[in-house]
C-alpha cells in the first residue's frame, strides 16, 4: 500500500510541475516571440560598384561620399523624423554576378553618436574586390536580396541603393532582378555616375530603379559623388516625401534628347 500510495504520489507532484514549467514556458514566449526583430523605419543596403572602371582613387571618393554623409547633421534629422526614429544599415561591394563582399554589418542607426559610429567603419573598410567578371546590377540586386533575407531587423521599407559607373554588363537580366525585388516590396534607388557612361542616369531611370517612390540622383562625376550621396541618403531616410518629385524629375531627364 505504501509503495502504491507514495508512487501514486510521486506522479502527481510530477504531473504538477510539469504543468507550471509548461505555464512558464508558455508565459515566456508570449513576452519573447520566437526570431523577435528590432523595429525600425528602413533597412538600406548600400551597393559600391568595385568593378574594372573604378579605380581606388575612385573607389576612395565613394567611400568617403557616403562616410562623409553619416556625419552630417541632416542626415540625423531625416533619421529622426521617421516612427521608431531609427534606420539599419549595411555596406556590400560588387563587382560581377556572384562578386560581393559585405564590408559593413548590418548597423542600428538611431542618433548622432551611432551615426558617426557607422561612418567611421565605412571610412575605415578596406576595398575587398578589384575588379571581376564584368558590372553585374543585376548580381548586385540579388546580393541585396540576400543581404536583406539575413538583417535582425524588420522594417516597412527596405531599400537597395545602388551607386555605379557602368550598365549591367554580366550576369542575369537587371531588369528580371530589379522586377523580382519590387514582387518582393523591395525599393530600388540609384546613384549613376556619369564619368564613363555619360546617359547611365536615363539607362538607371528606365532598367534599374523601382518600386513605389523609386528614384535616382546622378553624379556627373567621382568628384561630385558626396553631395549626390548626401541629396539621396536624405530622400531615402526621411520616408521618401519628395520621391514623387524626385520620379517625375526622372521621367522628364530620360526623355531628354
Amino acid at each position: 500500500m505504501n509503495t502504491r500510495f507514495n508512487g501514486h504520489r510521486y506522479r502527481a507532484r510530477f504531473r504538477q510541475a510539469a504543468r507550471a514549467i509548461a505555464a512558464l514556458l508558455l508565459a515566456a514566449s508570449l513576452a519573447w516571440p520566437a526570431n523577435a526583430q528590432t523595429v525600425v523605419d528602413l533597412q538600406l543596403v548600400l551597393a559600391v560598384d568595385c568593378s574594372n572602371s573604378v579605380n581606388d582613387v575612385r573607389f576612395e571618393l565613394q567611400k568617403q561620399g557616403y562616410a562623409t554623409a553619416f556625419r552630417n547633421p541632416q542626415i540625423i534629422k531625416a533619421i529622426g523624423s521617421g516612427a521608431q526614429q531609427s534606420i539599419a544599415v549595411t555596406m556590400v561591394q560588387w563587382t560581377g554576378p556572384f562578386n560581393y563582399a559585405q564590408v559593413v554589418p548590418w548597423t542600428l542607426v538611431k542618433d548622432a553618436e551611432s551615426s558617426r559610429a557607422l561612418a567611421a567603419a565605412i571610412a575605415n573598410s578596406s576595398r575587398e574586390l578589384f575588379g571581376g567578371s564584368g558590372t553585374s546590377i543585376s548580381g548586385a540586386i540579388d546580393t541585396g536580396m540576400y543581404l536583406l533575407s539575413q538583417s535582425p531587423f524588420k522594417s516597412q521599407r527596405r531599400t537597395i541603393d545602388i551607386s555605379g559607373d557602368g550598365a549591367n554588363s554580366s550576369g542575369r537580366s537587371v531588369v528580371n532582378a530589379r522586377d523580382d525585388a519590387v514582387a518582393a516590396g523591395v525599393g530600388i534607388n540609384g546613384l549613376p555616375i556619369l564619368s564613363v557612361e555619360p546617359n547611365l542616369d536615363r539607362y538607371y531611370y528606365s532598367f534599374v530603379i523601382g518600386g513605389p517612390g523609386a528614384f535616382m540622383i546622378p553624379a556627373s562625376n567621382y568628384e561630385n559623388f558626396a553631395d549626390a550621396i548626401l541629396k539621396k541618403l536624405i530622400l531615402e531616410i526621411a520616408a521618401n516625401e519628395d520621391a514623387p518629385a524626385m520620379q517625375k524629375w526622372g521621367a522628364v531627364l530620360a526623355r531628354k534628347p
